[in-house]
């Protein structure tokens, strides 16, 4: 409903800020991240997630759209409220969440305050994949049809066997390739990419 905020910041604490938008103050909730990205400016623009609960509409804003996406894929998760994302997003930035999410580091996210073995291994099971397609999409560069397609059309499909999700697969399988050129064997690039996996 409200995509984002543009305005004055009047005032400001590592939990929330109220902004001046055109005379109208909005009271909105951030994590420790955002605060630490605007505490000296005087002007600032927030992406904004409005929490619609029975009892109160709750406006939280994000310094960048990064941040916002992350807090909306951590909610979506069952038993991850809009407070523990926030907590969890003043525990580490995006980029260390989304690390810890796709290595499944479970340890890392029960680090978090409120968040116990379930909730870690339910953000675990239900984000990772999707993270780890957006990083890939992110930094894939278009792979030419090279002499070792073949090769590597043989070993996704092996990976895919084994239960590999397709984005990791195709990740692990392109970064084995780039390292060793056409010189490896079907066998090799399988092992290799399910260690790199």
């Amino acid at each position: 409903m409200i995509a984002f905020l543009k305005g004055r910041l009047v005032h400001k604490d590592p939990t929330h800020v109220i902004m001046d938008v055109n005379g109208v103050g909005y009271l909105l909730h951030i994590s420790l991240q955002t605060f630490s990205e605007i505490k000296d400016q005087e002007n600032i623009m927030l992406h904004t997630h409005l929490n619609i609960r029975e009892d109160a509409h709750v406006l939280f804003g994000f310094s960048s759209e990064t941040e916002k996406k992350l807090f909306q894929q951590l909610v979506s998760v069952s038993g991850v409220g809009p407070s523990t994302a926030i907590v969890m997003l003043s525990y580490m930035n995006s980029s260390e969440l989304k690390t810890a999410i796709v290595r499944e580091d479970a340890a890392a996210l029960q680090a978090i305050k409120g968040i116990g073995g379930k909730t870690a291994l339910r953000v675990i099971i239900e984000l990772k994949d999707k993270l780890k397609k957006e990083s890939w999409e992110e930094t894939q560069p278009s792979i030419s049809m090279g002499p070792h397609n073949t090769l590597r059309k043989e070993a996704l499909s092996a990976l895919l066997t084994l239960g590999l999700p397709k984005a990791a697969a195709e990740k692990s399988v392109d970064t084995v390739l780039k390292k060793s050129g056409n010189t490896i064997t079907l066998e090799d690039l399988v092992k290799q990419a399910l260690k790199n996996a």
